[in-house]
């Protein structure tokens, strides 16, 4: 009786021991015999991932939207079919002009687009690690650990931080692309074109007036950009958490399909659009007008 009572002490010492070792960064204890066992850290999400996948998504937008994107700048700079239907307009330049036509400055946005496409996913991110951070304030480190799920206040705000940095290589592109366009409204009325590409437009852009004239309208784009973005990621983040509900999909464990999220992709740009248009035109009719015409992007008003 006093050996088996004595075993029994000494086994719930061992167990005592072993249940003792505090857990570090990746090491807990290992109650099965060993003294403790690697465990691996949680992986946070890549920011490179969103990185890449804006750029080939920035891409396949330009290739899709362009021949629209020509028909819109034309419409709204006073092209000289600028009172007619967007498919009428769109009939007639193919008509006219053929497949090259259509893509007449894609140059420029293929060039600049799937950058900033890239650079915006990946500042969305940022803007949400961000959010997440001050979110976070109070928290003890307990908390932390925990899954901080965003409110769609907190996303709109990750998706206006991320017009900023994609402001930077938008408007010189916004610049070029829409002066291209605009020149064949020149050319359709019987003139002559100024510039015959990107590289050679955005030479006597900075030859006439400096990198400041490249940048015109940095603010008119910025101005359009952050409630743009604001509808684009509230919007997308929105449809897709609907559509799991519908769905029955567990946000944790499942994903939606990729014509689930092209829905919702469409439907952001739809919000986007709807909210930025006025925005928009503004930023063109000032982007292609003469030196001098405008005091600033509010004079356009």
């Amino acid at each position: 009786m006093t050996a088996t009572t004595s075993e029994t002490k000494s086994s719930n010492v061992e167990l005592k021991t072993v249940q003792s070792i505090p857990s570090f960064a990746g090491i807990e204890a290992d109650s099965s015999g060993g003294c403790c066992k690697k465990v691996d850290a949680p992986k946070s999400e890549s920011a490179l991932k969103s990185f890449i996948s804006g750029g080939v998504g920035g891409a396949c937008c330009v290739m899709v939207g362009h021949p629209l994107d020509l028909v819109k700048v034309r419409m709204q700079t006073g092209g000289a079919a600028a009172s007619s239907s967007v498919f009428g307009m769109l009939s007639k330049t193919l008509a006219k002009e053929g497949i090259r036509g259509i893509y007449r400055g894609v140059s420029a946005p293929l060039t600049a687009v799937t950058p900033m496409f890239a650079v915006s996913f990946w500042s969305y991110d940022v803007g949400q690690r961000i959010v997440k951070g001050y979110g976070q304030r109070g928290m003890t480190a307990e908390e932390k650990e925990r899954k901080y799920v965003l409110s769609m206040g907190e996303i709109c705000m990750a998706g206006a931080i991320s017009a900023i940095p994609t402001t930077g290589i938008m408007a010189p592109s916004e610049r070029i692309k829409c002066l291209l366009q605009v020149q064949a409204n020149e050319v359709e009325k019987g003139g002559t074109a100024k510039y015959t590409g990107m590289l050679d437009c955005a030479k006597q852009v900075l030859k006439e007036g400096g990198v400041q004239s490249l940048f015109k309208g940095t603010g008119a784009t910025l101005f359009r950009d952050i409630p743009g973005t604001i509808a684009y990621f509230g919007t997308y983040e929105l449809v897709k958490k609907e559509l799991m509900k519908i769905q029955g999909i567990d946000p944790n464990k499942g994903q939606l399909s990729p014509i689930a999220v092209l829905t919702a992709g469409g439907l952001a740009g739809m919000a986007c659009w709807g909210v930025c248009i006025p925005a928009d035109v503004i930023k063109s009719r000032y982007q292609t007008a003469p030196e001098g015409k405008y005091i600033g992007f509010f004079d356009v008003f």
